[in-house]
């Protein structure tokens, strides 16, 4: 310790005279020196290593923060589902309601249009009941009887099928149990089985719907 106290006194007696005067009176100053300073930087040390401890592990509040912010988040999310679940119902309703509208006007009148098929019957069969060959210039009343009621026909199938009324006359067409309805099965020759050789009763579809079946006899095996 004297060869260490002599060897700081010899390094600073031309700059610090008065310090070098003072470890020649005393040399355990050094040692007490050196103690602080070694005693400051563990504190120094230990602060930051706190505060290293502080920062990686965070504090209760900051836990209740952190989880309240979870079950906010989770909350959100949930919210968000049902929102949009509840705009796809509505959506879904809303496709529903404009279907049935437009379903309701295009097939409104069907109740009308079944009446009137009958009348439209009646000025079929008013038309076929007339022998041809009456229909001629010694006869004025019943040709212009006869053309009357040829116009009459066509004229109300004009008004059906502007109002998405059409026949069905499906002679020599297949079966279809949509369209048709048969009222015997018999065998024909000539006659491809399935297929309808007969139209007993002229149907009626209102925009693609089937009003009324046609009433047919279909061919079938012999």
């Amino acid at each position: 310790m004297a060869a260490v106290a002599q060897c700081v006194r010899a390094a600073l007696r031309p700059r610090y005279p008065l310090l070098s005067f003072s470890l020649r009176t005393s040399p355990r100053l050094l040692c007490i020196a050196t103690q602080q300073k070694n005693t400051g930087q563990n504190l120094e040390e230990d602060q930051s290593q706190s505060q290293t401890e502080q920062k990686v592990e965070p504090s209760s509040a900051e836990k209740m923060l952190m989880e309240e912010k979870a079950k906010l988040e989770e909350q959100l999310k949930e919210v968000t589902d049902k929102y949009k679940r509840a705009l796809a119902d509505a959506e879904n309703v809303r496709q529903r309601s404009q279907k049935l509208v437009e379903e309701a006007k295009l097939y409104g009148i069907q109740s009308f249009c079944k009446d009137l098929l009958e009348v439209a019957d009646i000025l079929e069969k008013a038309t076929e009941s007339v022998p041809k060959e009456e229909i001629k210039n010694e006869n004025p009343h019943l040709k212009s009887l006869y053309e009357g009621l040829v116009m009459t026909e066509v004229q109300i199938q004009k008004v059906f099928k502007k109002h998405g009324l059409l026949r069905l006359n499906p002679v020599g067409a297949k079966f279809d149990p949509y369209e048709h309805e048969a009222l015997f099965h018999a065998p024909m020759e000539g006659k491809e089985p399935g297929t309808i050789a007969l139209v007993s009763k002229i149907g009626y579809k209102l925009h693609g719907r089937t009003l009324r079946p046609a009433l047919v006899g279909v061919v079938k095996d012999a």
